[in-house]
């Protein structure tokens, strides 16, 4: 068709392979979800981004219990099959994965246009492996979470069998630019705006609403953008999906500086997400934010902030 030709090679091969959309899996761990689970952490990464999953396990990650909940922590990757060291690349991850057992790792490979199949082989694997915990937290493997402050959040929603709270896109249009990462021509979706949905950096949901997400998913074309993708599913279940004014993924900005990043923790103390810090970035906030610091002086973000900070 000519209007395929016209496409750009990565749409096309997208439109090629869209059908396909379960994939064996090379490791797995139900395990995680055994035993009385408040709260998966699910984290996107690649076979390359070993420091960075080893910074989050240092971290935030952590698998212990916060306010006296159970915290879990998965890894989900795809392959990587370009270049010579993809066989070598490949056993570093099953050694790692069987350092640390958290790896979900499925055939299928890692691009950009292929995070829309971590999205449905993690639903169907929550669906199957997971049916009692009642939170998700999912994510991208350059971010600092504060696990505290999610736990209190989360125990402080009631309970909500909808609950999907993250960084909220309500009118978001379509980039038609072809030379675009976000591309999407109008034979894709031809609509004005996408439905709302949340960025995928980071955000929150109940599990009882990914069950059914991952029903819902089933019976929808995939879609490239995932986080555009889950915002359908969304919409397929009237479940609309909030925001929340702690989760910051596009990073923490002081006023009159609005390209650069803040790295006080004082800015950190009270979110839930800031996005996006190094593994030694990430490192040292959550040394600095879970030790014994008093910010001082605070005014609120967005309204002049500045903080002076001193840790005992």
């Amino acid at each position: 068709m000519p209007w395929f030709a016209e496409l750009g090679a990565n749409i096309q091969k997208f439109l090629l392979y869209r059908h396909c959309r379960f994939f064996p899996m090379l490791f797995n761990h139900p395990e995680k979800c055994e035993g009385d689970v408040y709260l998966l952490l699910v984290v996107k990464s690649m076979i390359l981004q070993h420091r960075r999953r080893e910074a989050i396990r240092k971290t935030w990650g952590q698998e212990r219990e916060v306010r006296g909940k159970k915290v879990r922590l998965v890894f989900l990757l795809g392959v990587t099959i370009q270049g010579e060291e993809h066989p070598h690349h490949q056993k570093l991850l099953e050694y790692e994965d069987r350092l640390y057992g958290d790896i979900l790792q499925w055939d299928f490979e890692e691009c950009f246009y292929n995070l829309t199949l971590k999205e449905v082989n993690f639903l169907k694997w929550f669906s199957i492996y997971c049916p009692s915990v009642p939170f998700i937290f999912k994510g991208d493997d350059d971010i600092f979470v504060h696990t505290g402050n999610i736990i209190e959040f989360l125990e402080s929603s009631g309970g909500m069998l909808d609950l999907f709270v993250g960084a909220l896109l309500s009118t978001s249009l379509p980039i038609r630019e072809k030379n675009s990462k976000y591309f999407i021509p109008p034979e894709i979706f031809n609509g004005t705006f996408y439905p709302p949905y949340v960025s995928g950096g980071g955000f929150l949901m109940a599990g009882p609403l990914a069950m059914k997400m991952h029903i819902a998913s089933e019976n929808m074309d995939l879609f490239p953008i995932d986080d555009v993708f889950l915002g359908m599913c969304l919409k397929v279940l009237h479940v609309s999906p909030k925001p929340h004014s702690g989760i910051k993924t596009w990073g923490v900005q002081e006023p009159g500086k609005e390209k650069m990043i803040s790295r006080d923790p004082c800015f950190f103390q009270n979110l839930l997400v800031v996005h996006k810090l190094t593994p030694g970035e990430l490192i040292l906030m959550w040394k600095l934010v879970t030790s014994d610091l008093i910010c001082t002086r605070v005014r609120k973000l967005g309204s002049g902030l500045r903080a002076s900070t001193r840790i005992n």
